[in-house]
Order: structure tokens, then sequence, then C-alpha cells
């Protein structure tokens, strides 16, 4: 079965299908995982929903707090990652604790209301359109008490710094090539891309329209922080994308310059990973918890 666009990123394109990456990268998004667990307050025999679950990265993690009385409900849009998520529980031996639902975020009509005792999401709604239809999804499927955590990286604020690079390289000597670039990343006006129209004063205001009481925020912004790269090596890092709609680096290259162009950048590029140039991250990201009265 050909995978779509969301596991094809998730399993593959993430990371350039490159294992030593994989590794690298592993502890910062189980950073995110924790922390999102950390704020859900899941306690053993809980029902958990991982809506947007991915590759399970949270639910299987809540798997581990839930105890053997406990249930997750694995939710994406993609059968492609929920294929992946069955596989992985099946060679766990832990399928009996695991039902897998294909649904967008904003519409979990499978899920009957009040229904589960936690909601997690991470890094989901940056892909929703209708993102307070989402909130208001969230609080019908939990039950009274229930408990909603969620992360998202708040892009609009990165977005913002005309002097990002990639991977935070310093890339002045070529800016002129690298706006070419960024024009295949930037197709859609940022008032209406779902990744970069809102901010961490919107997911406040969603939840508590939803009727969630008990609001909490945790916001963090980072400007120009070094930033360890996941490969020194370009032809590694050509082969990754940022995100499941988005092309990876190589092929944003191939649609936007001359061959002449191109090998500028990438001589560029390998010249200043291979002397040990520093990468720098501009980042925001919010992670918010909530409780259904």
């Amino acid at each position: 079965m050909q995978q779509d666009q969301w596991a094809q990123w998730v399993l593959r394109r993430r990371d350039g299908d490159n294992p030593d990456v994989r590794v690298r990268v592993a502890p910062v998004i189980g950073a995110y995982r924790d922390k999102v667990l950390d704020r859900a307050a899941i306690v053993p025999g809980d029902v958990v929903l991982d809506v947007g679950t991915g590759d399970g990265l949270v639910g299987f993690g809540a798997l581990d707090r839930v105890g053997p009385t406990g249930r997750i409900i694995f939710s994406d849009i993609s059968p492609g990652l929920l294929a992946e998520c069955w596989r992985r529980a099946t060679a766990d031996g832990r399928l009996d604790q695991c039902r897998f639902v294909q649904a967008p975020a904003d519409d979990l009509r499978q899920i009957p209301g009040r229904s589960v005792d936690v909601v997690t999401t991470r890094s989901v709604l940056i892909y929703v359109h209708r993102k307070e239809a989402a909130f208001a999804e969230f609080f019908r499927v939990l039950r009274p008490g229930g408990r909603l955590s969620i992360f998202e990286p708040i892009n609009g604020f990165a977005a913002s710094d005309a002097r990002r690079g990639l991977f935070g390289l310093d890339m002045s000597p070529i800016a002129d090539l690298l706006a070419k670039v960024w024009g295949a990343y930037t197709s859609v006006p940022a008032a209406q891309n779902p990744m970069l129209n809102f901010d961490e004063r919107d997911l406040l205001r969603w939840a508590r329209a939803a009727g969630f009481t008990g609001i909490e925020l945790d916001y963090r912004a980072e400007v120009e922080v070094p930033s360890p790269l996941p490969s020194r090596d370009w032809a590694v890092l050509r082969k990754t994308a940022p995100n499941p709609l988005a092309p990876t680096y190589e092929e944003a290259l191939n649609q936007t310059l001359e061959p002449a162009e191109r090998e500028q950048v990438e001589a560029y590029l390998s010249a200043a990973l291979a002397n040990g140039a520093t990468g720098h991250r501009t980042i925001a990201t919010a992670y918010l918890k909530a409780v259904r009265p």
C-alpha cells in the first residue's frame, strides 16, 4: 500500500530516512511528549484519546501510564500512520488496550461524547483549519473532570524573522538565492495558512469558548539560540522536509533555482557544515492544559 503524505513524512521525510538523524532528534520530540503527558495527569485506568497520533509517540507514552486496565484511542487522518501504530501495538502485545480511529481533529464523531478521561495532541492544530471546532470536539468527548493537554509550535513567531536561514545557518552571503528557495514554502498567504495564522492567545480563546476551565498555558520563546544540527552532512539534510505538506530541501532547490544557482547554494551549505558552522533557532511553543467541568 502506498503511504499517504502524512505517513511518508513521519516515517521517512521528517528525518530523510536516516537512522542517525532519527536518533539525534528523538530526545527533542521525546521531551515534548513527556511534557504533554505530565500535564495530562494520567492515572491508571484512564481512557486516553491521542488526536493526530502520528506514529504513536504520545499514545504509546500514555499506554505506559494508564496501566493494564487503561486504554488508548489512537486517532489520525492517516491510514498509513494508524497501520504503523497497529503494527507496533501488535508487536508489543498490547493490542487489546488499543483502538484505532481514522478521523480529523475537528470531527471526532466516531468517539462518543463523555467517553474519555484525557485528550492529548502534539503539533496537530497547526494543520487544522477549523481549530475552534477541534476544541469543541475535545470538550465533547471528555467526561466531566476530564483533562486536555496539548502542545503547539507558534510558527508565526519564527516566520516573522527575516534573517532565518536553513537550519538556522547564516546564509546572508546567498540571501538572494535563499529568498527564491523560500518561495517553495510560502505559496499559501500567512493569513490563510493554518500553520501560521494563530498564536497562543488564540489557543486560550478557543479553549475558553469550548467551555474548558482551569486553563493554563505555558509559553516559551527563543530567539537566535545556538542549536545543534541533526546532521553535519548536507547530503543527509537535503533529503529532509520541515513538515508533511512541504517539499524536501532538495525538492525546493530543484523547484526554485537554476542549475548554477542550485550548485552555488549546495556548495555554500556543504562548506558551512563541514567547517563547523553553528545553527541557531528562533522558535515559540505553547503547552495548554484544561479541564472539562
